[in-house]
């Protein structure tokens, strides 16, 4: 039998699924540590829209194969799991709150897809590129030079499209074939916060067809670090009046805190909810919360994760 590339990296998913079911989270040096399930690491999962980046996916305690999960891609996934592995020394909890609520029988059963984020990169990776392309060239020209302390903001152009087509194309076709999830829409969501929150969003509405929500907490609808007559959040509202999904096939969750950088959020964020009561989105499909004391943090997003992973789980 010829081995091809998806065949190699089925096999290999393969071969680690028994290995850590065997020998438990041994992983490699400096892997993040679980405090249930497993998690396994791909740490230069090949991809020919924006090259090589670590991918780990979380299976609880229970996984089998005779089962189907359902399936939950998360952004900024160096963030998650392991605050003794990351820089800020905070963590999502991811693994603790979906092995709860699990093991609780509160949500469905469903594993975790995770994508590490692009450094410098982030956030030209993560900024929606077709907001951003219905500015005047002039604005997107200011908005391109912006520095944060002594580097640009954006390092490179803006190539959002690019990273969905990664995550649509490259990475979901592996996990399906991989693991035994559903594929379909219903059993498809994704997560993120700040800036991950709008690339989450940006891919439910590009790509309909493959997720059925996000979640998007601590939405950072300026796009930039300047909320003064910025013109950022009028081209994402422009953006949502005609591209947010049919309500009856699709679940949205938003949150902000009071707190640091989501202090500034709440004018942006009550706009985004009158167009989304104007698309038809109702409590059966949408929430959309203010945290009261809730700062920018992972820690802040870890004490309320279980939220909306229950409103889209349930």
């Amino acid at each position: 039998m010829m081995i091809t590339n998806n065949n190699f990296k089925k096999l290999y998913a393969t071969f680690l699924v028994l290995l850590f079911s065997i020998c438990g989270n041994i992983g490699l040096a400096q892997s993040p540590k679980v405090a249930t399930g497993r998690l396994l690491e791909f740490r230069n999962f090949r991809s020919e829209y924006i090259g090589p980046r670590m991918v780990r996916v979380w299976l609880p305690d229970n996984y089998s194969s005779s089962k189907r999960y359902n399936v939950v891609y998360a952004n900024d996934g160096q963030n998650l799991w392991d605050a003794s592995n990351n820089w800020t020394k905070q963590e999502w909890t991811m693994d603790e709150t979906m092995g709860r609520l699990q093991k609780q029988h509160q949500i469905k059963p469903g594993i975790v897809v995770s994508v590490d984020n692009a450094e410098k990169k982030r956030h030209s990776e993560y900024f929606p590129q077709k907001p951003f392309e219905l500015l005047p060239n002039k604005v997107q020209d200011s908005i391109m030079n912006l520095k944060w302390g002594e580097s640009n903001l954006f390092s490179t152009k803006i190539y959002s499209d690019t990273y969905l087509k990664f995550l649509v194309e490259e990475l979901k076709p592996f996990i399906d074939s991989s693991f035994s999830t559903y594929r379909d829409r219903k059993h498809t969501f994704i997560i993120g916060s700040s800036m991950g929150g709008l690339i989450s969003l940006y891919a439910l509405c590009e790509y309909p067809q493959i997720f059925g929500g996000a979640i998007c907490m601590s939405t950072h609808w300026p796009g930039i670090f300047n909320s003064t007559s910025n013109p950022i959040p009028a081209a994402f509202y422009q953006y949502l009046q005609n591209k947010l999904p049919d309500p009856t096939s699709h679940k949205i969750y938003f949150d902000y805190g009071t707190q640091t950088l989501d202090a500034d959020y709440e004018p942006f964020q009550l706009e985004v909810d009158r167009i989304m009561k104007s698309k038809g989105y109702t409590q059966k499909n949408w929430k959309s919360l203010k945290v009261n004391g809730a700062a920018h943090v992972e820690s802040s997003w870890a004490q309320r994760l279980y939220i909306p992973i229950i409103f889209m789980l349930k």
